[in-house]
Parts: structure tokens; sequence; C-alpha cells
């Protein structure tokens, strides 16, 4: 058999078996959601998580891609009900990577879990701090924010999100004193009725970011961005312009973007209980294209594009939720021919195990040149943890 015959049957083998996982954190319960950075420099992704149900939130330091097979160094930086997120930002620019936390629930506020400065306390939890932000505590069911310079000042500002009553996207103002939180200001832009996602990305390729959304129940539910009108704009009160994709008439969960067909322009994946819904981006304009789920899976959950096998084509990997039983709550899609040709392959990753997956983030962990997959799962408890990719 020659290596090349020999490689097309170990793919196809490959692509029907469960990957490798391997557990970060299952210490405590309803783990919702990874946020990337590198928060100690040494050119490796660390992961912020917060577990709604558990009542804490935590950061994991990667271990170096030796060990990163075991479980991950962590820390609690702080305990608060419902958080439904959690992410990595520097806001006082004392060089140490701070958490930002959003919460629904009772909770409906959000918090700044200050990091310690030096180094090495990053991993103990009494040098931590934990502060509500006043601006919009009490009022919102908070769920997903994004750092993203607004203003054009000192200090990082963060778009935010909400669900349900009074809920909405908007941006919080954080003065040049961070740690003066009495003074950060939230501004409204717009009604919402339950974001999922909020992505920085230059949609008009105009040099400066915009921040895509997926909104999934209400007036204004469907796949959309904002246009970021600069910071005179924004000082000025100037409205940020809305563009819709699609998805008004779905219920539109975590979406990614990336090129799909390789053809030099970002499109948007998006997924509802039983399709991917792609939306490419052409010269003028978006089309809508539904891929249907495949049988044997839950309902869907996220997306994420990048070339799974390393073919030279990009692939389309998601997460569902509702995966009871046999049903298997993560897979990866590949296509024959061309991506309209509705010629789509499921290939298995996570099996049965699982129940309820959140947004699948890629991530070389191990170093071995291909995208694993990063996620959480918060029924059946298997925490923070990660696949690993069999095809490098």
């Amino acid at each position: 058999m020659t290596k090349s015959v020999y490689f097309f049957f170990s793919c196809l083998a490959l692509a029907d078996e469960p990957w490798a996982l391997h557990t970060i954190d299952n210490t405590s319960k309803g783990a919702d959601g990874v946020r990337l950075e590198d928060v100690n420099g040494d050119g490796l992704l660390d992961i912020a998580t917060g577990w709604e149900e558990g009542g804490v939130v935590r950061a994991y330091l990667h271990p170096g891609r030796e060990k990163a097979r075991s479980l991950w160094p962590m820390v609690t930086v702080g305990k608060v009900k419902s958080a439904e997120d959690a992410l990595f930002v520097d806001l006082d620019g004392d060089g140490a990577m701070d958490v930002v936390s959003s919460c629904e629930g009772g909770t409906k506020s959000m918090f700044v879990h200050w990091a310690p400065t030096k180094a090495e306390d990053y991993l103990k939890e009494d040098k931590w701090k934990t502060e509500v932000i006043p601006a919009n505590a009490k009022k919102q069911s908070w769920m997903y924010a994004l750092p993203m310079q607004i203003d054009g000042k000192n200090r990082m500002d963060l778009i935010v999100s909400s669900k349900g009553k009074n809920g909405s996207v908007g941006w919080l103002e954080v003065p040049d004193n961070a740690r003066d939180l009495a003074n950060w200001k939230f501004h409204k832009l717009q009604d919402a009725g339950w974001i999922m996602s909020l992505i920085k990305v230059d949609m008009d390729q105009d040099g400066d970011d915009d921040v895509l959304i997926s909104d999934r129940r209400g007036a204004k539910r469907g796949v959309y961005w904002l246009e970021y009108p600069g910071s005179d704009a924004v000082a000025e009160g100037q409205v940020w312009k809305r563009h819709n994709l699609g998805g008004n008439d779905r219920e539109i969960k975590f979406i990614s973007h990336g090129d799909l067909d390789q053809d030099g322009r970002d499109d948007v994946v998006a997924i509802d209980k039983g399709s991917v819904v792609w939306y490419r981006r052409e010269k003028t304009g978006w089309s809508e294209h539904v891929i249907p789920l495949p049988k044997g899976v839950g309902g869907g959950k996220s997306t994420a594009v990048f070339d799974v096998n390393q073919d030279g084509k990009n692939d389309i990997v998601f997460s569902c939720e509702g995966a009871a039983g046999p049903l298997s709550g993560t897979r990866w899609l590949s296509w024959k021919g061309t991506p309209f040709d509705k010629e789509w392959q499921s290939h298995e990753i996570a099996g049965e195990p699982g129940l309820k997956y959140d947004r699948v983030v890629p991530c070389d962990v191990d170093g071995d040149g291909d995208l694993d997959i990063l996620c959480c799962e918060e029924r059946d408890q298997l925490g923070v943890f990660w696949y690993e990719n069999p095809f490098g």
C-alpha cells in the first residue's frame, strides 16, 4: 500500500472516531463558555470561564504543551451567581489581566475581578478583588461582553449585551481611572431580545473594527453588524448603523466568521436548532445557504470555520445542546467538490458524552500544528475541556 493510499484510509477511519477529550477542570457546575487570552506573555492562550450554577468565575493558565492533557493550574477570581460570560481585559493598565463577568438570573449585574499586579500572585485567590459595575447593576440579564476601544481615550471600553426584559446592546465607557467604577457610563446602542454573539471584526474593511452580532429572539432578531462610526462621532452621540445579513425568521445561536469557500472574502456561519446557515459575502451584499444538520445530533448551538483535516479546504465544526442519549454534541462537516454541491459529510468529535455544549473555540492547544477544539459542557458536567484534533 502506498503512503498516499494509507493516508487516505487513515483519514477515513479518524473521521468516524470520537476525538480524545482532555479535561481542564470539572470541579464546579455549569461551565459556560471559554474566552482566550495570553495573560502571562508565554505565547500560550489561557482561559477565562464563568460557572453559571457553581457561582464561581475562574482563570486557567496554560501549563505548557507537554502538560496540556492534564488538569490546568487555576484560580477562582471571584464568586458571583449566574455568570454567563467571563473574559480577560487589562482595564486599569497595570499590566495584569483582569476578568469581567456578565451575569443573568437574579443577579442581573456585571463585575470586575481585579487581578493582582504581581505575576507571582496571579493564581492566589485571596489576591483578587471583585466589584460590581454600578452603571448596569440590577438592570438587565447580561449575557456577553467584548473589549473594544470606542471613545479613543486611554482605557479599553466594553461592548455589552443582554437578553429578556430591557434587553440591549450598548457600551460601557471606562474613565481614565478605571478603578473609579462609579464613573463608568453605560450607552445604549439598540434594543435586543437575546444576544448570543458579539464579535469584533472590520466588516466594511475601512480600517477599524465593527461589531458582528447574533440575536436569537424578539423583533430585532437575526444576524447583523453595527458599524463603528469613529471616536469623534461616538462623542457626538452618532447612531451606529445596523446592517442585516439575515436570520430574522430563525432562532440563531452562536455565530462565527471565516472564508468558508476560500474566495478571498470573509463569510459568516450561523446555526439554529436544525441547520447551519452560511451567509456568503458576495461582491455586493450577502447570500444565504442552508446546510441541514446531520442525523444523530442535538440541536445546533455554535459553529467554527477552519481546515480540520488539513486537506486544503475549510470545514465547519458545530456544537449542540439537547444531545441526550446516543446523540452527539459536537461534529464537523466537510464538503466535496464545492460548498454549493450540498454533499456535506458528517464526522464525529464528541460521541455520546455530553448534553449541552457551549461555543466551540479553535486553538492549537498542544502545539502540533493543527487546531484543536476548546469548549464547555454544562449538564453532564464535563466542565472545561479540549478535544484533540487527530489529524496533526
